[in-house]
């Protein structure tokens, strides 16, 4: 998938790993013109039947956002060290840039391309499952960042006590534009009516364990921490991924 967004940056425009390993998490976020939504993901069928028939081994997860304006999709792929940022492209990647060219870009109205690094410590083991259909993520800028991971970390603590495990995967964004958060939090489902099943909050959790004045502290201490902070709803794309 790396090809690909090389490619997409190099133009007039702007997989999830398993372990708990830190790795370097690709995002590249497309918003398709309006009305051109099925022509980009043929284009992107197109491009993925191209690279494979090519032997390209590169893997990625292509994922729609379901609220808000607009179409869009978020491309993911991971990269173990900053150094494959200097790899340009496989030959699969080069024998297939005409796809790009001709059967993507015309339907792209604006990309965002953005890199995190996964935090293992207040992830949940193994990453995505294997069965996940659809992500909620939360993100968050923040105005005190060691005050915010400090909450976090709190969170998290009392949420492995309780359950054995985090239940999303943390991530810290590495630079970007002003509007790019400084963490997301991604938490999976295996569909929409997983999202049905009554799950204890996380404040609820933290409040058993830790009583209500604690816990308003650190609601307090989060809450100071965030200048602003906003959700959205992801489906997998299982046609347009190469997982």
């Amino acid at each position: 998938m790396r090809k690909l967004v090389y490619l997409i940056m190099l133009l007039p425009f702007l997989i999830v790993a398993q372990g708990n390993d830190s790795f370097l998490l690709n995002l590249s976020e497309i918003t398709v013109k309006p009305g051109h939504e099925a022509q980009f993901t043929e284009g992107i069928k197109a491009w993925k039947k191209c690279y494979l028939d090519n032997e390209g081994k590169d893997k990625w997860n292509i994922w729609r956002r379901v609220q808000g304006e607009g179409s869009v999709y978020v491309f993911t792929s991971t990269m173990a060290k900053w150094a494959e940022m200097d790899d340009q492209g496989d030959e699969a990647g080069k024998d297939c840039q005409m796809k790009v060219v001709n059967l993507i870009m015309p339907h792209v109205k604006k990309f965002q391309f953005n890199i995190a690094r996964l935090m293992p410590n207040l992830s949940r083991t193994g990453a995505l499952p294997d069965d996940t259909k659809l992500v909620w993520v939360y993100n968050v800028k923040t105005n005190a960042g060691n005050n915010f991971r400090e909450a976090v970390s709190e969170l998290v603590s009392a949420m492995k006590k309780a359950e054995g495990d985090s239940r999303g995967i943390w991530y810290d964004v590495q630079g970007g534009g002003p509007d790019a958060p400084n963490y997301f939090v991604s938490v999976p489902f295996k569909n929409f009516a997983d999202m049905d099943v009554d799950r204890d909050g996380v404040w609820g959790i933290y409040e058993k364990a830790n009583g209500k004045a604690k816990t308003d502290a650190l609601r307090a201490k989060f809450r100071n921490a965030v200048s602003s902070d906003w959700s959205y709803m992801y489906t997998l794309n299982e046609e347009l991924s190469n997982r």
